[in-house]
């Protein structure tokens, strides 16, 4: 997609694999592309919750599929060329929280969020590469705007996305050759299931909403969708030069 010349190429439909798909950020993605034409493998581990983002939409494949698993990588990528012929964008959005302050961190809440937050994009991207060197495809990481600040009490998450922004400007400069692009977006507080992810209760959650709120200009919490149209703006054809960019979708908060 990165190298065509949207003036002159013919249409083509694109293929797009998003990862996390079935709840929040990842469901209003696959939507938002499957909106605008494209198919979308839509991949998650449950089932359930991918039919419901799929439902409605006859271009969305659900796909459930362990990302962290042996293999994982490679089942997204073979089930899009398997389905579809090719692969256009791939979105790491996939990532999960476990809070904690140092002190009460355990490799059982460590592990986790570094296989989803940070190994499984490396090796899906990996992956994928051969197919989107073929199409001049883009890979666009969902970071947070967390990964830019302080974060007490979930440093593991804020690091493993601060490192997925560094892999998205590295990534940029090394495959520019290959014509393939590589952006990102940083989501700040954003109406998603992520809290009751995490366990948190009612009350917690709210706690947490009443403090996102307090250090967001523009005071209120973003919608999925928001987020969705920045991917699929960043994805965009119209996009062409643009790589190596994480783009805050957070209502001012980094930079207040």
């Amino acid at each position: 997609m990165s190298g065509m010349d949207t003036n002159t190429a013919p249409r083509i439909t694109p293929i797009v694999a998003v990862t996390g798909a079935g709840t929040g950020i990842g469901r209003a993605t696959a939507r938002a592309f499957a909106a605008e034409g494209a198919h979308v493998l839509a991949v998650g581990r449950r089932a359930a919750p991918l039919h419901e983002t799929a439902a409605g939409h006859d271009r969305i494949t659900p796909l459930a599929a362990d990302i962290t698993a042996d293999g994982g990588p490679e089942l997204v990528v073979r089930t899009a060329l398997e389905t579809h012929g090719r692969l256009d964008v791939l979105v790491n959005n996939a990532g999960i929280v476990r809070s904690g302050a140092l002190g009460t961190l355990t490799p059982e809440a460590i592990a986790p969020q570094i296989a989803t937050n940070l190994i499984a994009p490396v090796l899906l991207a990996q992956a994928a590469l051969p197919s989107l060197e073929a199409s001049g495809g883009v890979i666009v990481n969902v970071s947070t705007s967390v990964g830019q600040r302080a974060w007490p009490g979930s440093s593991v998450y804020a690091a493993t996305k601060t490192a997925l922004e560094t892999l998205t400007r590295s990534w940029a400069v090394e495959l520019a050759p290959r014509g393939i692009r590589v952006v990102a977006v940083a989501p700040g507080a954003i109406d998603t299931p992520i809290g009751e992810h995490q366990g948190l209760t009612p009350e917690r959650m709210a706690a947490v909403r009443e403090w996102q709120l307090a250090h967001t200009p523009l005071r209120r919490i973003g919608r999925p969708e928001e987020v969705a149209w920045a991917i699929t703006r960043l994805a965009a054809p119209a996009a062409s030069f643009v790589t190596g960019v994480v783009l805050p979708v957070d209502g001012g908060a980094v930079v207040a």
